[in-house]
């Protein structure tokens, strides 16, 4: 049973149109294919390389980040959300329905994220230190009937012992020794995960440690946190069971003038402890080509992941959308031959707009973004490079702008059974009808 065909059974019908017999997309296909064969790239092992991509979800962008402990603790820890769309989830069930959602409109098989925060007590509630599988036991359930993959992070913000805004880090060793737990028991909880489903966990470890003023002492809190990752990680977990990564940050509210764990600070962490990078496309300077650093890292590190979101000025975390930066890192990927190597998630949130909308929108704009790499003319590209012939290889890279990009994706929807362009928002439009008003 793929997930494709299972999530399309759980879902709720709304009334989604019907493609007639046989692709509209036929003939506008057909000849995409003869355009771009004659540039030397064929088309059908492109498709076949983009099903084989698979992107994490983010839970939170389904419900504001809010989460089911039922604690009423504030997001805080550099944490901020805006607006409040109609029909957000009350509840896990209607989290996973609208997840569901989603995901039937999304061509390809893909993954979710959950943060730690989305434990469900079910009569047995506990601190994020004492937090087991268990506590997930329905996403699992759910998860597997619906043969989907699980990725992890624990939840370092939104809690009474991180209010002062300091967590692996903090001056407190019995505050440490909290958050060090609660990193211990995120990683079992991935290893779980992987067991059950049959497929390997990303567990991706984000802290929002750091000072809104200049600090007087920058040393002892990355000695503190160093220490803090290494009683996380100190008992091995094998890598067919979960991969481990670790997301620096340049800044966030709270903490613009020093972040414990900066770029610099994780960069040394992963080399030397041989763990991933994450790489946020928000958690840099507006001016940093994240797609520049793909290449530098990849020498020496064993792999990598993304966080694809959208920043407008800051990290602001909006729903990405198909950018020249979002081509450029799909472009990097491609060329260099990086699929393999990098985990793809993406990590906004915006109740804007309807949630279920955002979902889809991300993750058909990364999809297309990727489509758009594979389509290129790589090979021909980098003999004109390497031949010196400078000005054909710009010209080529321009021209393959007006190439008939949306016949080959509209022709890919169809083949995975989800609605093409212009056909997906009535489908959520239906849903939030039918469903999302009703939730008050």
């Amino acid at each position: 049973m793929s997930t494709r065909a299972s999530t399309r059974s759980r879902r709720i019908n709304v009334g989604e149109p019907s493609s007639p017999s046989g692709c509209w997309t036929g003939s506008a296909y057909s000849h995409a294919i003869e355009d771009f064969a004659a540039l030397g790239v064929q088309v059908e092992p492109a498709l076949d390389r983009l099903r084989n991509i698979s992107l994490s979800l983010p839970c939170w962008q389904g419900d504001d980040i809010v989460g089911f402990e039922e604690s009423g603790w504030e997001l805080g820890g550099s944490m901020s959300n805006t607006a409040r769309h109609p029909g957000r989830p009350r509840n896990a069930p209607e989290l996973r329905a609208d997840l569901e959602q989603a995901f039937a409109l999304i061509p390809g098989k893909h993954r979710l994220t959950l943060h730690a925060s989305y434990a469900e007590s079910l009569g047995r509630r506990a601190d994020r230190d004492a937090l087991t599988h268990e506590h997930f036991h329905t996403w699992m359930t759910w998860a597997k009937d619906i043969e989907l993959g699980l990725d992890f992070c624990p939840t370092f913000f939104a809690h009474p012992l991180a209010g002062d805004g300091f967590t692996l880090s903090h001056r407190d060793p019995s505050v440490r020794q909290f958050w060090v737990e609660h990193g211990r028991r995120s990683r079992d909880i991935g290893a779980k995960f992987a067991r059950l489903l049959g497929t390997p966990s990303l567990v991706n470890f984000w802290v929002p440690d750091g000072y809104k003023d200049k600090p007087a002492d920058r040393l002892q809190p990355r000695e503190r946190l160093e220490e803090s990752l290494d009683m996380i990680f100190a008992k091995p977990v094998p890598n067919k069971l979960i991969s481990e990564a670790l997301e620096p940050k340049l800044f966030g509210v709270g903490t613009e003038s020093y972040v414990v764990g900066s770029h610099e600070f994780y960069l040394g962490y992963a080399l030397s402890r041989h763990k991933l990078l994450c790489l946020d496309t928000g958690h840099y300077h507006p001016t940093e080509q994240v797609a520049d650093k793909l290449s530098a890292l990849l020498r020496f590190l064993p792999g990598l992941v993304l966080h694809l979101n959208r920043s407008i000025r800051w990290d602001s975390n909006h729903v990405v959308l198909l950018s020249e930066d979002l081509l450029m890192i799909a472009q990097e990927m491609v060329r260099g031959d990086f699929l393999k190597k990098v985990h793809i998630g993406l990590d906004f949130s915006d109740s804007t707009i309807n949630r279920v909308a955002g979902l889809v929108l991300g993750a058909r704009s990364v999809l297309k973004a990727f489509l758009w790499a594979l389509l290129e003319p790589v090979q021909e590209m980098q003999r004109r490079e390497a031949a010196g012939d400078l000005t054909g290889r710009l010209t080529l890279m321009e021209e393959i702008k007006t190439m008939p990009f949306g016949a080959v994706w509209n022709h890919y929807c169809e083949s995975q059974n989800v609605p093409r362009d212009h056909q997906w928002l009535s489908v959520v439009q239906a849903y939030e009808r039918q469903i999302l008003a009703r939730r008050g």
